[in-house]
């Protein structure tokens, strides 16, 4: 089952990345890898709900149901000993990751406040790109009476591209709003 945006990656971005970095084959061509989904939650060791509320709704905006991330370390700073919940984190890969990515660029995005792009600097260095989201609001799939408080998240999108301009370059085709800096 191919999805909308593998279509898209297929019929159009391949042929014009193809010709705009001369690749001779189409497995030269970056391709998406995997998106994983994180939120941190400091609260999560004395709040048990937050802990929960935080898996329905990274649940609800992904598809699939996310890991409970745990302390490695004791820090007595943060009141953290080893092995209490941290945060949540999915990762997404093949179809599933088509969907959401299909869902981040054309519904989640545009419906941030005063949304003019996104910064075309938050990549790595190898072509892989980090965003951070400040509510989960601009999910269509959260309903807004349901939520206790907002809370963000960092979107991970790996690539197979070897420098930033190519992840770039296939990021923009894939439809990623990138604002002209």
């Amino acid at each position: 089952m191919a999805t909308g945006l593998k279509t898209i990656y297929q019929d159009k971005v391949v042929p014009k990345m193809m010709e705009q970095f001369a690749y001779t084959n189409i497995h030269q061509v970056p391709k998406l890898v995997k998106i994983t989904v994180n939120r941190g939650l400091g609260e999560a060791s004395q709040n048990a709900k937050a802990l929960e509320a935080s898996v329905a709704e990274i649940a609800t905006i992904t598809g699939q149901k996310p890991v409970v991330t745990r302390a490695k370390k004791a820090i007595a700073a943060f009141k953290l000993r080893e092995g209490m919940p941290v945060g949540v984190m999915v990762t997404l890969r093949s179809d599933r990751m088509y969907a959401f990515m299909d869902r981040l660029v054309n519904l989640a995005l545009p419906r941030i406040r005063d949304f003019r792009g996104i910064s075309p600097k938050s990549f790595d260095g190898r072509g892989n790109y980090t965003l951070g989201l400040r509510e989960q609001l601009i999910f269509p799939e959260i309903e807004y009476d349901s939520i206790d408080q907002i809370r963000g998240m960092d979107i991970s999108i790996i690539t197979t591209a070897n420098t930033d301009e190519e992840g770039r370059a296939l990021l923009k085709e894939l439809g990623m709003p990138f604002r002209e800096n």
